[in-house]
């Protein structure tokens, strides 16, 4: 008995943020982001926002399209490392938004790769027979933590939230393989503390550089590219296909060179691989189920479509999975 997504959903903040918007905020410029990032625009919450509430109207999307209500559901795993609290757990509060009681409702910390993390857990647990259909979340919010005085890491991120429905079903579709990794010993290759203040961009209280989030760019570059790459081939070996069988790769939408370089050391097809990065920036955990939820309205993925999303993220965690859609 495996598992499969019966239905996805996106949602994002009110405001849109251009490139040129940032060059009264900022020494650069839309020509010096693009051609860096790839990123056109990204959204970015607001003080009045809630992210939870972002997270639940993605949720209800995915819902109505599996044609099932949150009563329906066993469990809810949030991939987020955005929690405006401690405790209760981002999950626990979107399940109260939603109106459902009693189910497990808990979150994955795993940065950029939170997503493929947390529908790992629902997929592990539903093989396991103890649950039959779960909401799994992608939400962050890393516009809140930035330095906004440091254009290398302020121009990239973005925020929002993806969902998808899975559930347990018989047959060949559904999830075909995953693959998680870490590596604590590189930690510092990006970081954010827990503590700080937190602020939106429009606000004048601003979070100390110290206490924003850090980046050291070059190596993360070099590691995310091959994590990715070498995760990629792993998972579909270990399924038992090849990579030229692979129809739609759904990246995590971290930087357009990254992108471009992971497909390129993989030999692939740019048609295959699925980038929106140019109108999102990168929404850290949320990045690929809205990637995935985009390029399933835009008709890229298809009945029986072999789908794999793949992700690297703060801890580093990298990590991967292969669907038959």
């Amino acid at each position: 008995m495996g598992s499969r997504i019966l239905g996805t959903g996106r949602s994002l903040p009110q405001a849109c943020l251009s490139n040129h918007d940032l060059t009264t905020r900022l020494d650069t410029s839309d020509e010096w982001i693009r051609s860096r990032t790839g990123i056109s625009h990204r959204y970015l919450i607001r003080a009045n926002e809630s992210l939870v509430d972002i997270a639940a109207h993605a949720s209800k999307q995915a819902l109505e399209r599996s044609a099932l209500s949150p009563s329906d559901l066993d469990a809810i795993v949030c991939g987020t490392v955005s929690a405006e609290y401690a405790f209760p757990s981002f999950a626990c509060q979107l399940q109260r938004t939603l109106g459902v009681t009693s189910i497990p409702a808990f979150d994955v910390s795993a940065a950029c790769s939170g997503f493929v993390y947390a529908m790992a857990v629902a997929d592990s647990t539903m093989r396991a027979g103890d649950w039959n259909r779960v909401l799994v979340i992608g939400a962050d919010a890393l516009s809140t933590m930035v330095d906004w005085g440091d254009r290398s890491t302020a121009v990239l991120f973005g925020d929002g939230a993806g969902a998808v429905v899975m559930a347990s079903e018989p047959g060949p579709r559904g999830v075909v393989a995953t693959l998680l990794r870490s590596s604590g010993e590189l930690a510092d290759l990006l970081t954010a503390k827990g503590t700080g203040l937190r602020c939106t961009a429009e606000t004048e209280a601003r979070r100390s550089p110290d206490d924003a989030l850090q980046m050291r760019g070059p190596e993360l570059f070099k590691v995310a590219v091959k994590s990715m790459a070498d995760i990629t081939r792993q998972v579909v070996e270990r399924a038992g296909f090849k990579l030229e069988d692979v129809d739609v790769i759904v990246p995590h939408q971290a930087n357009i060179r990254i992108i471009n370089a992971v497909a390129e050391r993989l030999g692939l097809n740019p048609e295959k691989v699925f980038v929106n990065i140019e109108r999102y920036g990168n929404t850290s955990a949320a990045s690929v189920p809205i990637a995935l939820d985009e390029a399933v309205e835009n008709g890229r993925i298809h009945d029986n479509d072999l789908v794999l999303m793949v992700a690297c993220g703060g801890g580093l965690t990298w990590g991967a999975s292969l669907l038959r859609w």
